[in-house]
Order: C-alpha cells, then sequence, then structure tokens
C-alpha cells in the first residue's frame, strides 16, 4: 500500500494532505520538475508542479540523479549540506529524482488555481467538544 504525504506551498503558507491509494498510485514514476494535474490529487482545477520530497529514512530526493535509487555522493555546498567551512565536502546520501514506493513525503507548488479555494478543499472537520458530564 503506498502513502504519501503531500507539503502543498501557496505562497508563504503550507497545506498538509494524505494521499493513499488509489490516488497515490498516479504519484508513482512521476519525476522532480514535473507538473501534476489536481484531479488524481482530489484537487480538481488545480495544477502543481513537484519540487522535492523525501524517503522513508528522511534522505532527500535530488533533481540531477536519475531514477529512484539510493545513492552516497560526495557533496559541497548544497542540497543536504551546508559546511562551516568554505571547501569542506561530505559524503551524504541522496533519493533519485523519480518517485517510488520509498519515498514518503513529495513537496508540491501550486502553477495554477482551481475555481474553489485550497482551503476548502482541504478543510478538516474539527471535533466538536464533549460536554462535561
Amino acid at each position: 500500500m503506498v502513502e504519501f504525504k503531500l507539503s502543498i506551498a501557496d505562497g508563504g503558507k503550507a497545506y498538509a494532505k494524505t494521499l493513499t491509494d488509489p490516488q497515490a498510485a498516479g504519484l508513482l514514476g512521476r519525476k522532480l520538475g514535473e507538473e501534476v494535474g489536481g484531479e488524481p490529487l482530489g484537487l480538481p482545477g488545480y495544477q502543481f508542479k513537484i519540487t522535492g520530497g523525501t524517503d522513508k529514512s528522511g534522505f532527500p530526493m535530488r533533481g540531477d540523479l536519475p531514477g529512484a535509487r539510493q545513492v552516497r555522493l560526495l557533496v559541497g555546498e548544497g542540497l543536504g549540506f551546508h559546511p562551516e567551512r568554505h571547501g569542506t565536502r561530505d559524503r551524504r546520501t541522496f533519493r533519485g529524482n523519480t518517485i517510488s514506493e520509498d519515498i514518503v513525503q513529495v513537496n508540491l507548488v501550486i502553477t495554477a488555481r482551481g475555481p474553489s479555494k485550497l482551503e476548502e478543499l482541504l478543510a478538516e472537520k474539527a471535533d466538536k467538544p464533549k460536554a462535561a458530564a
């Protein structure tokens, strides 16, 4: 069973949505930078761009690494490593740019808006407080 936690960025605000089968299967095989329609995600009329994600171990996806594999790379400054001294390099683990079953979180940015507000589509029903006995 595939389950993704979507983090949707909306110009300074971020929204969370959990996506399970069969909707989550629409993201499998997609790559960083691709456009995704909102209909398979339950957000009709919206368009999203995949900007990143993390796998089940917390390793970030990297756009210049093809496939869905996990690789240890020697990196300087940039994604996943911020050295204390200039010129320092370190070996870090990254995930490829393709979404697979091992990915847990997917980061999205809105590129086109739908007819209804995102807050309304993602609104969760708040539990009513129980009356004191």
